[in-house]
């Protein structure tokens, strides 16, 4: 797995697309069909970044130009020899299985074509298929020896859960500060959310029957876009590699929904918006990677079920930034991919804007001014071992979907409400990259004070109990082990009754990043959208400006740090991590137009 990457974005990217669509629905998965991606038998060494590594077989996206036929353009994929594997006719995708390395350029000269490249093997294949990428540096954890298993920890759940029983509240509201940062609580007063709300969860999975989760989970509408790929996800469980859109094997995705919906029902913690619709629209690997294929189905299948809001905590792989005729290191089939990638994505952007989904994602995690970012030496990530140092302009280089249009960018703050030493920022206040920002969890944060490095300046919410098995931080027997508590895992069991579907008992686990800070601020807009929707039924909803003006609009100031730098060195961090905040009115490359407020948010008039 690869939740410490995702963490410290929190997101990565995902796989190729899976599935053959009929010709007017989204693409939809096929079970069954061929597994797309398949390493070589034997890995040459990489060639120089210089030189540029050459593409090995695997799913290839071609893109139609705009108003030629797609019918033609999979006629013509067909007659060369490849195996369509989805269309997508909203969006003018096709995504194609070819043993061809040089099907993207033979591609790239059929008529009506306006670009095609490969979608995952851009470089020679991993050594070995269960090679993981390294450890994210900015996920800590905290030591078994430290305060996360200590008796006072244990004291803190039990006065959560006296505190919130006094309040009725759900038993472990007083550990998720982030509700308390942005009126969760007050908010409710006024409106919890309702089921015709509907919240798409793009990301890793989510686990339906989770006890918090199983009352608000759409089964219906949920939909798995992203096929299994036992070279970087594991061995297959599920016929054709396809997963039930009922499972979360990463737990990232979960922690998210979470978040954003966890039911109000006297049990674990509550969520930002805990009486909307989640939906799980399925896009990333298990493995924590969202490549372009599935992350465009999910998004465009969001559009065409009229969501009212996508929570979007990832950026697509295998590039941190995506630049239009790539980056001067790049090859020319690395160029070619980088700039099917920006196309397509602004497609689909604009596709789910003109349906009114507000699309809220992750700024990022890599401690980066957007609007001077440093040489990317990450990319591409997939496979591993073939990535070069890249020289980055900010005017043609995109972290994308975050600073694709009409998409809310959201930095990620810890409970002092200071921006968070991982969270991106921006110094351009006029480039559209930040827009809000949320509780997101520092683990560092009260430096000088207990707090100082503890489980609780992080974000709580739900967990997969499979995932924190195969970790070790739940037994098989169900209970919490040394490195769980370690990690401030929490395991609740329900006295009452429970949701239809949904396992007695359910474990909550401790998170950073802005993936986190993302779905504090969908929550918000979910509630909006609610307050002030109108319609019937699919179309039911509200204009996704007007949520996204009221979500900015409500947010509260605040101001940028006393002389305008904020230094991390006492925290333990290296001079890079500073970051300087430029301001104008009411506006800052930190907060954006300010904290979320769920309580303004829905009673702004």
């Amino acid at each position: 797995m690869r939740r410490s990457r995702m963490t410290a974005f929190l997101g990565a990217a995902a796989l190729g697309c899976s599935g053959l669509a009929t010709a007017t629905a989204t693409a939809q998965p096929v079970p069954g069909d061929a597994a797309a991606a398949s390493s070589a038998s034997a890995a040459p060494s990489a060639p120089s970044a210089a030189a540029g590594p050459a593409a090995t077989s695997g799913d290839y996206v071609v893109l139609v130009e705009k108003g030629a036929s797609v019918s033609s353009v999979v006629d013509q994929v067909e007659e060369a020899g490849g195996s369509v594997t989805s269309i997508n006719r909203q969006i003018g995708m096709v995504t194609v299985d070819s043993d061809d390395a040089g099907f993207a350029a033979e591609a790239r000269a059929m008529d009506g074509v306006d670009n095609a490249a490969a979608e995952i093997a851009i470089g020679t294949s991993p050594q070995t298929p269960d090679a993981a990428p390294d450890e994210e540096v900015t996920q800590e954890h905290v030591d078994a020896a430290d305060k996360g298993s200590s008796a006072a920890a244990k004291k803190k759940v039990a006065a959560s859960q006296s505190r919130a029983a006094a309040a009725e509240a759900d038993p472990l509201d007083d550990l998720a500060w982030g509700l308390d940062m942005v009126d969760a609580p007050e908010a409710h007063q006024v409106t919890a959310g309702h089921k015709r709300t509907k919240v798409g969860i793009i990301d890793t999975g989510v686990q339906a029957n989770h006890p918090d989760i199983a009352a608000n989970f759409d089964k219906a509408t949920s939909k798995n876009f992203a096929r299994d790929i036992p070279m970087v996800d594991g061995e297959c469980e599920y016929d054709g590699c396809m997963d039930p859109a009922t499972v979360d094997d990463n737990g990232h995705g979960t922690h998210v929904a979470g978040t954003i919906g966890a039911a109000a029902n006297d049990y674990g913690v509550t969520g930002v918006a805990p009486g909307v619709s989640l939906v799980n629209v399925r896009a990333g690997q298990d493995s924590g990677y969202f490549f372009l294929g599935p992350v465009t189905n999910a998004i465009a299948y969001a559009a065409d079920q009229r969501l009212d809001v996508v929570n979007m905590s990832f950026y697509i792989d295998p590039w941190a930034f995506n630049c239009v005729g790539g980056a001067p290191e790049d090859n020319a089939e690395q160029a070619a991919q980088q700039d099917v990638t920006i196309d397509t994505i602004e497609r689909v952007l604009d596709y789910a804007h003109r349906r009114d989904v507000t699309m809220v994602a992750a700024l990022g995690n890599g401690h980066e001014d957007l609007a001077n970012p440093r040489n990317d030496a990450t990319s591409p990530n997939f496979p591993e071992g073939v990535a070069h140092e890249r020289t980055i302009d900010n005017d043609s280089c995109y972290d994308l979907p975050v600073e694709g249009p009409n998409v809310i960018g959201v930095s990620a703050l810890g409970p002092s409400g200071e921006k968070s030493d991982f969270s991106n920022w921006t110094t351009d206040l006029r480039s559209g990259e930040i827009e809000v920002s949320a509780p997101g969890g520092w683990f560092r944060d009260g430096i000088g004070t207990d707090s100082y490095r503890t489980n609780e300046n992080l974000i709580l919410s739900a967990a997969p109990t499979k995932v924190l098995q195969a970790e070790g931080q739940v037994s098989r027997y169900g209970y919490v082990t040394a490195a769980g508590r370690a990690n401030g895992v929490i395991k609740q069991c329900s006295d009452s009754p429970v949701a239809s579907g949904a396992t007695r008992c359910g474990y909550y686990q401790y998170l950073q990043g802005t993936s986190m800070a993302a779905p504090h601020a969908a929550g918000v807009a979910a509630l909006i959208v609610d307050s002030r929707g109108s319609g019937y039924g699919k179309w039911w909803g509200l204009d996704a400006r007007d949520t996204s003006y009221v979500l900015r609009k409500s947010a509260v100031n605040e101001d940028c740090p006393e002389g305008g730098v904020r230094s991390y060195v006492p925290e333990g961090r290296s001079e890079e991590f500073t970051a300087e905040c430029v301001s104008s009115t009411g506006f800052n490359g930190f907060y954006g137009d300010g904290i979320v407020n769920a309580r303004r948010a829905v009673t702004w008039r």
